[in-house]
């Protein structure tokens, strides 16, 4: 049976605030992208969410970001690449504490907003991530845009590569993510979601907005838990890929032979 990964990003709730509806998504998903506290996420948060992840036996990701908890990590921010590299160190080793003390473990590695989207054109930026998760452990699987700069830098380092589209983005014929500017940057609707999610699946690659295809192995589709048809969307494409006779697994579980 074909494997597929779904991921979210999880446990970004901080203190009072609450972002998400958690609890209700991760019975649509795979993989969990948890919060390390630097734009979302604190001590109590990360603990509810990895029982749920556990609860629902979800893979879990750490998740780092800038230390930006005021612009939710999605403020581009210059930091030389030793910083980069102690913080994305410091926010695994976070996760990773939590979670050891409830019996489970950090199976994979996905980047936060302006970091990640940054570290996608970036190469050296992209190499300091990588670093820092090969020095944590290199058995963590290392989620990435596909086509991007993260995954190339990662396979080059050896380390088990996630690539991931967006159920929801278009894509331009560079690979990347056509502005949410642009008509058509954001499909909201779900049949379409999962229209475009399959016909990339049986392709081989990605089916950018104009039609081209880039090849590509892709391993993880990632669904957005901040929208409000978010719960429903993830559960529709969920059941939709099994319905197509994929088998959805966690990161821990899935096979990178290709």
């Amino acid at each position: 049976m074909k494997q597929i990964n779904i991921n979210a990003d999880m446990g970004e709730s901080f203190g009072a605030y609450t972002i998400g509806d958690d609890e209700a998504l991760m019975a649509s998903i795979s993989s969990a992208n948890i919060a390390c506290g630097f734009h979302g996420g604190d001590p109590l948060v990360m603990q509810k969410t990895l029982a749920l992840a556990q609860a629902n036996d979800v893979s879990i990701g750490a998740h780092p970001s800038f230390p930006d908890l005021q612009g939710f990590g999605r403020r581009a921010m210059q930091m030389n690449l030793d910083e980069v590299y102690a913080m994305t160190l410091y926010q695994i080793g976070a996760l990773q504490a939590v979670a050891k003390a409830q019996g489970v473990r950090v199976s994979h590695v996905k980047p936060h907003g302006a970091l990640n989207n940054m570290a996608c054109e970036d190469g050296e930026l992209a190499g300091a991530l990588v670093r820092a998760v090969k020095d944590v452990d290199d058995s963590l699987v290392f989620m990435a845009p596909v086509l991007s700069q993260l995954s190339i830098e990662a396979a080059k380092a050896g380390l088990k590569v996630a690539q991931e589209i967006f159920a929801d983005r278009a894509y331009s014929d560079t690979g990347s993510l056509v502005s949410r500017k642009e008509k058509g940057a954001v499909i909201h609707d779900a049949q379409a979601c999962l229209e475009r999610v399959i016909d990339m699946m049986d392709k081989g690659g990605l089916v950018t907005a104009s039609g081209k295809l880039l090849p590509c192995d892709i391993h993880s589709i990632c669904v957005h838990g901040d929208t409000p048809s978010a719960c429903e969307s993830a559960a529709f494409i969920a059941e939709g890929l099994r319905d197509k006779g994929y088998e959805l697994v966690g990161l821990d579980q899935m096979s990178f032979s290709g």
